[in-house]
Order: structure tokens, then sequence, then C-alpha cells
């Protein structure tokens, strides 16, 4: 079992950054992949990013590529996204989710999630 609470959430201009923070309770989250999702008003729940167990694996959405990073320290029990050169089409909860095994990009796939973090990117 593991519990999930995102922070790290605002209000920030377009082109600024925001860190995201995921704490994990639980003993068995360094063997779990991490996901990171979106969901804005209206829309689908979207993968953002991806990491497996070590690190050493990530992927990333192609609207997020090179400005958004996916990290986690199993030491502390907590994932990342650093979030750069931020948009207004950011916009959106961003929710953490985990899973034993590799990662995937299906959300389905996750068995627990976080309460979410709201990021909103002003123009």
């Amino acid at each position: 079992q593991v519990q999930l609470v995102e922070s790290g959430g605002g209000l920030v201009q377009a082109g600024g950054s925001l860190r995201l923070s995921c704490a994990a309770s639980g003993r068995t989250f360094s063997s779990y992949a991490l996901g990171w999702f979106r969901q804005s008003p209206g829309k689908e729940r979207e993968f953002v990013a991806a990491i497996n167990w070590s690190g050493s694996n990530t992927d990333y959405a192609d609207s997020v590529k090179v400005r958004f990073t996916i990290s986690r320290d199993n030491t502390k029990k907590t994932a990342y996204l650093q979030l750069n050169s931020l948009k207004p089409e950011d916009t959106a909860v961003y929710y953490c989710a985990a899973k034993p095994g590799g990662y995937y990009r299906a959300s389905g796939e996750y068995y627990y999630w976080g309460q979410g973090t709201q990021v909103t990117v002003s123009s």
C-alpha cells in the first residue's frame, strides 16, 4: 500500500517555474514506478511524465519534453516534477500515481493516486 501527497502547485506567470513534490508513505515506494498526470476542466486526464523504480529511465509527453523533468529520491520517498518555461496551457491539476513494475503512459495502469495539486499559469 502506498499513500501519495502532492505539493508545490500555485499561480505562476508564463515562462516561470515550479517544482512539484509527491511524498509517499509505505515500505515499498522504491519498488514502484511513478507517473505524473494532469487534468484541466472539461478534459480527460493526460500523461505528463513517468519514471522507473530506480530513476534510471524516464518518459515524457511530447508537449512537456525539454521543459519538464521528473526525478525521485527513494531515500526520502519523494518524487519531483520540475516545471520550467510554463505556458498557460499547462494549467491543470497535477496528480502523481504509483504502480508496481514498469511505468506506462496509461493512467488506468496505476494503482495509487494522490489528491492532486493545482498549477495555474497566467499569460
